[in-house]
């Protein structure tokens, strides 16, 4: 008797970890593929001495905040862990410190970044970390000539963020970044280095 109480019992276990097993996994059928739009701004950390290409004379640009815009897709091979590809552009404008005129730096990244992810209900908060190249434009316009240069460099990028899941298959979010690069235009050196504040609108499919 108390060998078929114990059956029954084992089997109605069996039963409900089954169960609770295919809930979890119906739970569980967020596609795995996204796409996110990002916008918001750059801002660079410090003004930079660059060649006003002007006789060779340098001269020191006060930096400003800009612009900044990402496409990106990316994809979860864990719940805890996406791989990311974008490609953006963010700029900065800047007055020349010795002489009337104006500086300004577009630039395009095309970057892959990495993302550890912490899944708490519908909040998904992450830490990323990332390389790309940056192809730079240098326009500098002065009172008597327009010049421009164009680079491409190569930098890191690392920061975190936050997704809030509004459905299975769409979220937005907040994220930070900061940037580390240096293209080189002439010998004359400029750093990209700033923080890119955005906010994020997703769709996953």
């Amino acid at each position: 008797m108390r060998s078929k109480h114990t059956s029954s019992v084992l089997v109605t276990v069996l039963a409900a970890a089954l169960l609770s097993i295919a809930s979890m996994a119906a739970a569980d059928d967020t596609p795995a593929d996204y796409l996110a739009l990002k916008a918001g701004v750059y801002s660079p950390s410090g003004s930079h001495d660059i060649d006003t290409f002007n006789g060779g004379s340098t001269t020191d640009l006060d930096s400003k905040t800009g612009f900044a815009g990402e496409i990106a897709v990316g994809h979860y091979f864990l719940p805890m862990l996406a791989l990311e590809l974008g490609a953006g552009y963010f700029e900065s404008k800047g007055s020349l410190a010795a002489q009337p005129g104006e500086l300004k730096l577009k630039v395009v990244p095309l970057i892959a970044t990495g993302k550890v992810l912490l899944p708490i209900g519908p909040f998904e908060p992450y830490g990323l970390f990332g390389i790309g190249a940056y192809i730079t434009d240098l326009d500098v316009h002065d009172t008597n000539d327009v010049e421009s240069s164009t680079e491409i460099t190569y930098g890191l990028h690392a920061g975190a963020g936050l997704n809030i899941n509004i459905q299975k298959d769409l979220f937005v979010g907040v994220e930070g970044k900061y940037v580390w690069a240096e293209p080189s235009f002439g010998g004359q050196h400029i750093k990209l280095d700033g923080f890119v504040a955005t906010a994020v609108l997703g769709f996953r499919y």
